[in-house]
């Protein structure tokens, strides 16, 4: 019986994948690079954000990593207050479930605050169960966000799932011994196939939140 649900953030709780692409895609094109959202979601979607910088920096020859980092940051904040919303289905799904609710994002804490109040989903996530990767020494695809949720929120590994929506997030939830449902419920997944995440060594693929439901039922 499943008792404990690890929800990534960005992708699974909120549509905020495609506001990311959308930054990065509208940073480089006021600069006359083009590239566009597609690829930033074919090749980037789901990596920390320091690492999006440094690769996009070596790629497009930026020479000043700081003052991109900066400038595509105030873009993508702006564009993240204003449009973030939720991933359809989920608020049906959380006020369904009576697992225990956790997070464990390669965002930042208090973005991850700050987003859970935009949508109106704070109520649903004690900020002691909100796991991310300032808290550990290496992101995902490490496990390590994951093994820190299991660690201080004291919960059995054996009886949780965690649901997401990228392979690194799928190797690090593998990585940590855990079993990982993927979902492709948010609009970053159009036209995507399915098969990165089962590869990735996830137990199953829902395209929406009533899936997940019916997968956890059945655990």
């Amino acid at each position: 019986m499943i008792k404990n649900i690890i929800f990534d953030f960005d992708g699974v709780l909120v549509d905020s994948e495609i506001l990311a692409r959308k930054a990065f895609s509208r940073y480089l094109f006021q600069r006359n690079i083009q590239f566009s959202e597609k690829e930033f979601t074919k090749k980037y979607s789901g990596k920390k954000l320091v690492e999006v910088i440094s690769k996009l920096s070596s790629r497009f020859n930026i020479k000043d990593q700081k003052v991109f980092f900066n400038e595509v940051m105030i873009l993508a904040n702006d564009i993240y207050i204003k449009e973030l919303t939720t991933v359809s289905g989920v608020k049906d799904f959380l006020n369904l479930i009576t697992q225990k609710k956790l997070i464990g994002s390669n965002r930042g804490t208090q973005s991850i605050i700050e987003g859970l109040k935009k949508v109106d989903l704070k109520k649903y996530f004690d900020e002691k169960d909100i796991f991310s990767f300032d808290m550990v020494n290496s992101p995902k695809p490490n496990p390590d966000i994951y093994l820190k949720a299991i660690e201080v929120a004291g919960i059995n590994p054996n009886d949780t799932i965690i649901l997401e929506d990228s392979v690194i997030g799928v190797k690090a939830g593998v990585a940590a011994n855990i079993q990982v449902i993927g979902i492709t419920a948010g609009k970053h997944w159009r036209d995507r196939s399915i098969l990165s995440l089962q590869n990735s060594g996830a137990y199953a693929v829902a395209k929406n939140f009533k899936e997940v439901l019916n997968i956890i039922e059945e655990l």
